[in-house]
């Protein structure tokens, strides 16, 4: 019933234009990945099952899909061949909140600095921030609708109904008494409309007699609706968007954000609470003159805001979370060093502990609730030059199933590196320059010697990666971005010889190799 439920979804994805990323097999998501990361095949196949085992688990019926774990993933490797390029590109294509954290950067719980379930929190934030920019996207057409008749309306404002007057209201002056003043405009409002009438080529629209009541004679009513829809398509060419106009702009006091200890160390602790509530808290409203641009963001904005059902945003947020949330732990290797069991190395173990119950399953207090981090993708990370995945303490070690090393990058690497990739660094460069109306060409024999220059220079220093071309392109196009806009070359073309010439005297010194490339 399963297999035949997952081929109908797949079936009816493709009908419909493609399969969604739940659908897609493993060799397709490996074929994706393909398209931005060179080479680390093994490294590919691993996270593309985790991601299949996902899709699969939400099909499982019953109380089992509870028990199905997911396999948490370690990747081996040095700097530079692809790992956190791996992790970051499958969040992308799973669309799933995704979170690169540090492991050197958080210390145990008692020391200062930040406890490791900070990662959660933050993983929320990020969700939340996804959650909602798909509902503003879902509720921007209506926004934008109620933003432009907003602005037409302080563009050219309604008049105001004139209202019967009271009968008490004219009891003074049966009595000698003053006569009370007459209903008068909406001052501001009704001059901009005044002039806006007049800028159309039009009188200003006059008010009703007293005999219909305030509403405007029909002609009048005509008139006005004839500017409006003037004042519209203007507004949608965006001839008006340096006019100025006066509106409320509404202002929130910032709360303050202190620094406290807390049962999870030293934490920064913001005094804002959640959308759903902030909406709660008193707010003014000051008056302001903007530009018909700047008034379209800001009340863009508002109405967004206020269309937006923040309980929803949170609670969807929170499910993508405990569903389909990853997290990136990198330089796990740093928290593995040493076993004197004094000093520095107390901290490592410390956080390898508290560590440990977050990647194995707990529910972890946020300021929009629990989250339980059961199903929640764990990749880590790690050189290990100075030390083994098995300096970590055995339980933490058995919450990473899944082992892999990625190989250290060569020059046939390299060579497809630079070509290959949708985000090739050429075709970054390339495209910068095209900016300038200016075409780059690299030669195939400049590849190749930039590509054993990267190596070779990797090889005579520290081994970054593929990191390694980036100073090497950097160092070659320095002079002609810093002259293009200036010079009437549309073409340029970059062979094996100019490469020779602009980075040989880095290559034959030793230092300015270390410092330059």
């Amino acid at each position: 019933m399963t297999t035949q439920l997952a081929k109908h979804d797949r079936r009816r994805g493709a009908q419909a234009g493609g399969a969604t990323v739940g659908e897609m097999t493993p060799r397709e998501i490996v074929c994706e990945l393909d398209k931005y990361i060179i080479g680390q095949d093994a490294a590919k196949r691993s996270v593309a099952i985790a991601l299949r085992n996902r899709y699969r688990r939400r099909l499982v019926a019953g109380d089992m899909r509870e028990e199905i774990l997911p396999n948490n993933i370690i990747m081996i490797g040095p700097t530079g061949v692809g790992k956190t390029e791996i992790a970051r590109r499958l969040a992308r294509l799973a669309q799933a909140p995704f979170l690169k954290v540090e492991a050197s950067k958080f210390t145990e719980v008692g020391y200062v600095g930040r406890d490791v379930e900070s990662m959660i929190r933050d993983l929320v934030e990020i969700a939340i921030g996804m959650v909602r920019a798909e509902m503003s996207a879902q509720v921007e057409k209506r926004a934008v609708r109620n933003v432009e008749r907003q602005l037409l309306d302080l563009l050219l404002p309604p008049r105001p109904r004139r209202t019967t007057r009271e009968p008490t209201a004219a009891m003074p002056s049966l009595f000698g008494g003053a006569e009370a003043d007459p209903p008068s405009g909406t001052g501001t409002s009704a001059a901009a409309g005044d002039a806006a009438a007049s800028e159309m080529g039009g009188a200003p629209p006059a008010a009703g007699g007293a005999d219909d009541g305030g509403d405007e004679a029909p002609d009048v009513r005509s008139r006005r609706e004839r500017v409006r829809e003037k004042l519209r398509r203007q507004l949608r060419e965006g001839l008006l968007d340096e006019r100025e106009v006066e509106m409320d702009v509404r202002v929130r006091t910032s709360l303050p954000t202190i620094e406290i200890f807390s049962s999870g160390g030293l934490e920064e602790m913001e005094f804002n609470l959640p959308e759903h509530l902030r909406s709660l808290l008193p707010s003014g409203k000051k008056r302001r003159k903007l530009t018909v641009a700047e008034a379209q963001r800001v009340l863009l904005q508002e109405e967004t805001s206020r269309l937006i059902d923040m309980d929803k945003v949170v609670e969807t947020a929170l499910e993508r979370v405990q569903t389909t949330g990853i997290v990136f732990v990198d330089e796990i290797d740093k928290i593995a060093l040493g076993s004197s069991g004094q000093g520095p190395d107390v901290s490592r173990q410390g956080v390898q502990r508290d560590l440990l119950p977050v990647i194995e399953g707990a529910s972890i207090a946020t300021r929009y609730g629990l989250v339980k981090t059961d199903h929640i993708l764990f990749i880590a990370a790690g050189a290990f030059h100075a030390s083994k995945p098995s300096d970590l303490i055995p339980e933490l070690q058995g919450r990473f199933p899944i082992r892999v090393e990625l190989t250290p990058l060569d020059e046939e690497h390299f060579v497809r590196i630079l070509t290959e990739p949708e985000n090739a660094l050429l075709k970054q460069y390339a495209a910068l320059l095209a900016t300038e109306q200016v075409t780059l060409e690299f030669t195939a024999d400049a590849i190749r010697r930039i590509a054993a220059i990267a190596t070779q220079v990797n090889a005579e220093t520290e081994n970054i990666g593929a990191r390694r071309l980036h100073t090497i392109l950097t160092t070659l196009l320095e002079d002609i971005l810093f002259e293009v806009p200036e010079s009437e070359v549309r073409h340029v073309a970059i062979d094996a010889a100019l490469v020779d010439r602009k980075l040989s005297d880095a290559l034959e010194d030793a230092d300015m190799s270390r410092y330059i490339l």
